[in-house]
């Protein structure tokens, strides 16, 4: 089964970080990274840039409207994410567990919905009759 892990970092532990730990955590994280992928469990990985670079875009009724920055303000900000391959929800935390990101942050581990089998659902005779 598929899993994403979805990376979440307070900007301000981060910062307050010592010389040389973001770099030495960047270290171990993409060791762990490459292990992953060369056991067949990572499928992708990928960092965000700093949430000041985004734009959010919403559409209410029928007016679109696009604004700098995340979608909410919060304390930890989407970082980035690592789709894996696990068993079950335990290995899928255990994965998670040798990610230093929970150290200033959050590393939430979600099961990947098949949007096959929804695609099937929503497109079959019965929910396109509706």
């Amino acid at each position: 089964m598929k899993y994403m892990l979805v990376i979440y970092i307070d900007e301000k532990m981060l910062d307050a970080l010592p010389p040389g730990r973001y770099e030495s955590m960047m270290r171990d994280c993409l060791g762990h990274a490459d292990e992953l992928r060369a056991n067949g469990k990572l499928i992708e990985s990928q960092m965000l840039e700093d949430p000041k670079t985004a734009k959010s875009v919403r559409v209410r009724g029928g007016r679109k409207s696009v604004v700098d920055g995340p979608f909410a303000e919060a304390k930890e900000v989407l970082g980035g994410f690592n789709i894996i391959e696990a068993e079950n929800m335990e290995e899928a935390t255990r994965i998670a567990d040798y990610f230093p990101w929970s150290e200033v942050g959050c590393v939430e581990v979600r099961p990947i919905r098949d949007i096959g089998g929804v695609r099937e659902r929503v497109f079959s005779e019965e929910a396109v009759a509706e």
